[in-house]
């Protein structure tokens, strides 16, 4: 089979002419950290997306925890159904706004590939136990520029503009919070920042219902009247006030549905976030992790990643644990700290 010449050319021209004159375009990427050929038929963020996609550590997303730990439920989110349910919804957008579709997939689909097992409970133990600190959209970046890897060597060698899209996409808060500083370089990053917080308020809404800690009837009412009572209501609202409101500018909301969306966000921190049903599990999983990174520490293996050159036990250490889904977490636990029964 053999593909016409030029046809990705004839893409990149596509976006030259349909697109907004400030998204990104394909054509104009700032690089790889490695130059590589163009392929026929893909784009440079086309391939991004796909090679992120193809990852290891994209597959491991499905037995994270996004909030409610290592869930046996079938219907909870876990960190992969957050990213696809992040990644529809900045696509939706991304495309209504006439900003470039396939770099906003690839930056929604890589931006939690860094995040730990148990969700932000795995994080803040790996914040206080490394030196260096952590954030997991820097670990994120460290997965597809170094751990990940391919024949070609280790990373994924993706764009600037994704890798700058991975690193900045936890800043969505500058958005809701109305700053301008601290954001993704790209129209398209920023948008996922935003994207990411309107997944996570709504699904969490709806987990935290099945779960009994609230009912609808908690949410606030000033939100609800703005933007609805369920979570395609309240989707819809936010995407159409965010599309609306970033038309012909930065990316924002119109005032009317950001501040009902800021309401519905700090309802979810005071009442859902702290709950004691959460914390008792939370405080459960921290233990846990610090002492399998401790452990790690002075016992390094390479299960999940290799170590790379010049890295420190501590940093393997990091690595491993970042790495791990909740099961094998568990799993790992429970061989190194709870005795074997001998057989017969």
């Amino acid at each position: 089979m053999t593909v016409a010449p030029l046809l990705r050319e004839q893409f990149e021209e596509r976006e030259k002419q349909t697109l907004r004159p400030d998204a990104a375009r394909a054509a104009e990427t700032r690089g790889r950290p490695s130059a590589e050929p163009e392929h026929p038929y893909r784009t440079a963020f086309q391939r991004d997306r796909d090679r992120i996609l193809h990852s290891k550590a994209f597959r491991r997303l499905k037995h994270k925890t996004q909030v409610f730990l290592a869930p046996e439920g079938d219907h909870y989110r876990t960190r992969l159904t957050h990213t696809l349910e992040a990644a529809q919804i900045a696509r939706t957008a991304s495309r209504a706004l006439f900003l470039n579709e396939d770099l906003t997939e690839a930056i929604a689909l890589g931006h939690d590939l860094g995040h730990t097992p148990f969700g932000h409970a795995g994080e803040a133990v790996l914040n206080e136990l490394s030196a260096a600190g952590f954030q997991h959209a820097e670990q994120s970046l460290r997965v597809v520029d170094l751990l990940e890897t391919r024949r070609a060597g280790p990373g994924l060698n993706l764009t600037f503009e994704v890798r700058d899209g991975i690193l900045n996409h936890s800043k969505g808060k500058s958005v809701l919070e109305g700053r301008r500083a601290e954001r993704a370089s790209t129209f398209e990053g920023v948008l996922v920042s935003v994207c990411d917080a309107i997944a996570y308020i709504n699904h969490d809404i709806d987990d935290a219902v099945r779960a009994g800690i609230i009912t609808l009837e908690d949410l606030p009412g000033e939100a609800v009247t703005v933007l609805g009572s369920s979570t395609s209501q309240r989707i819809d609202a936010m995407l159409t006030g965010l599309i609306d409101g970033s038309r012909s500018g930065p990316i924002g909301f119109e005032p009317e549905v950001l501040k009902a969306t800021n309401v519905l966000r700090a309802f979810m921190y005071e009442n859902v976030y702290p709950s004691e049903a959460i914390n008792r599990e939370i405080q459960k999983a921290k233990k846990l992790l610090r002492e399998l990174y401790l452990h790690l520490v002075d016992h390094p293996v390479d299960d999940i990643y290799p170590a790379t050159k010049g890295d420190s036990a501590q940093r393997r250490a990091v690595d491993m644990v970042a790495g791990m889904t909740d099961q094998y977490a568990l799993r790992l636990y429970r061989h190194l700290f709870f005795p074997t029964a001998w057989g017969e």
